[in-house]
């Protein structure tokens, strides 16, 4: 197989990987810092960008010949808004940016809610696009009415590499202005909304070759004229979903039931590719979301929390000297045994960065005060009690999904950064009361360099593609009586 470029793009950090199925290296790794300015909070897309061609100028270095194509994933919800002349009118805001605050409500005065869902089938979030565009409008009317294109994060990325404007469906679909029925923009809720038809461009499928890098681009990067940019699955839950083994190994050999996945970093994404979207009033009062995958069907699943959390009170402890590690502070929530107590993760003061004077870990602590609860000051029984109520609400969301889907859920399997966490494993596959699979690590890469090659001609379909990755990481197994 040739090797591709995978450029693998989230929240905490930003990845340039070269490999094939059977492998893969970072080449590059940089940190992804959003910078508030007085009272607002944006990405420094420019860096961003600069740092992904430093990537890619490391990626030709190191392999000269041999790299066929270069994929671009990233986070959902966020984009760019471009003028006549395609240029960027304004740097990028951050989903957790304060602006959105109030606003689906006032959105809901336009379009009822249960309308939005009906045409998007999307999760409510307050960090949806849709939200995010809305008061971008409604507080910046005079700039975005100069607007006259809209571009996902990852079709901005790409236009800026070849000169090609277009947005990716997976992506497409997490701005909660796609119709996952009719497979088209939602022209109805954009026109309610006084959004301008012209914004919303060309949606191409998981795997459309977008052409060769820019001159410009090229000649900076080292590539040659040979290589192309391919539309992987952008949205990066999209990549790593296609990169789930096609069946995880129970102990006798043989797949039972339904197997769902579970994609673990600062966001946790619970679910199960289906082919065709469900919208109803349990998947509307459950709250799922119906995403676009790589394979053209549909990521019925829910957006969780995640790690966020624990990234956050790291930050803090780091703000005041006591630096910690990941793996320190997973063992120390190893040796602090069960925690004693439990926080709503979808509480809505988890949801924005902490300051100075408002720590995560502050945070956690008022939240178990209300409840009686009294959580402890150290870390690592901190950290303990978020990822046991973590782990219980994956069970929860499982159960969901069961009735939701009408399938029975005997397997879950663990892709991404929180894979390698075993605490959180083992805890999941106990509340779960299921067999949990976790690896590989790095799945989202996988993923996206699985849809270039299926594009090019090197796999016959994503079945062959997921059974090479299952062979070739390793895949273990927790099983839901492991003591936690």
């Amino acid at each position: 197989m040739s090797k591709f470029v995978a450029v693998d793009l989230g929240a905490e950090s930003g990845r340039v990987i070269v490999g094939e199925l059977s492998g893969v290296e970072v080449v590059h790794r940089f940190a992804n810092r959003p910078v508030r300015v007085k009272n607002s909070l944006y990405w420094d897309i420019l860096s961003i960008f600069a740092e992904v061609k430093i990537g890619l100028r490391e990626a030709f270095q190191r392999y000269p010949h041999g790299i066929a194509g270069i994929g671009v994933d990233t986070w959902g919800v966020d984009y760019g808004l471009l003028d006549d002349q395609g240029e960027l009118l304004q740097n990028l805001y951050h989903y957790r940016d304060g602006r959105t605050d109030g606003i689906p409500e006032q959105l809901y005065q336009r379009v009822s809610r249960r309308e939005v869902f009906e045409r998007t089938g999307i999760q409510f979030m307050q960090i949806n696009t849709i939200y995010q565009l809305y008061a971008h409008l409604q507080q910046k009317p005079e700039l975005v009415r100069q607007a006259r294109s809209f571009l996902t994060l990852p079709g901005l990325l790409n236009y800026w590499l070849t000169g090609v404007a277009a947005n990716e469906y997976s992506h497409a679909t997490t701005t909660q202005l796609y119709d996952t029925r009719r497979r088209d923009w939602a022209w109805e809720l954009i026109d309610a909304l006084g959004f301008d038809r012209r914004w919303f461009g060309r949606i191409v499928r998981p795997g459309t070759v977008l052409g060769p890098l820019l001159p410009q681009v090229a000649e900076e990067t080292g590539a040659g004229p040979e290589v192309l940019v391919i539309a992987p699955a952008t949205h990066d839950t999209g990549s790593a979903a296609a990169a789930v083994p096609s069946a995880a190994v129970p102990a006798n050999g043989e797949a039972e039931g339904t197997c769902a996945f579970l994609s673990s970093g600062t966001w946790s994404l619970l679910g199960v590719e289906i082919p065709e979207p469900v919208i109803d009033d349990t998947a509307y009062r459950y709250n799922f979301t119906n995403e676009g995958a790589a394979g053209g069907g549909i990521r019925f699943l829910k957006n969780i929390i995640g790690l966020w959390i624990v990234q956050e009170c790291k930050r803090s402890w780091d703000l005041e000297g006591r630096e910690y590690s990941y793996p320190e502070l997973a063992q120390l929530a190893e040796k602090a045994g069960p925690a004693g107590f439990s926080i709503d993760l979808n509480d809505p003061r988890f949801l924005k960065p902490g300051l100075i004077e408002d720590g995560m870990p502050a945070r956690i602590r008022a939240c178990c005060a209300e409840r009686g609860e009294r959580a402890p000051a150290e870390p690592g029984a901190l950290v303990r009690g978020v990822l046991e109520s973590l782990a219980a609400l994956y069970a929860r969301t499982i159960v969901e999904l069961q009735e939701a889907t009408g399938r029975k859920i005997r397997q879950l399997h663990v892709i991404g950064g929180g894979s390698q966490n075993e605490l959180l494993c083992r805890l999941t596959a106990r509340a779960a009361g299921i067999p949990t699979y976790a690896g590989p690590v790095e799945a989202t890469a996988l993923g996206n360099i699985l849809v270039q090659a299926l594009t090019l001609g090197e796999l016959e379909g994503l079945a062959q593609g997921r059974e090479l990755i299952r062979r070739a990481y390793p895949i273990r197994e927790y099983a839901p009586g492991e003591a936690p």
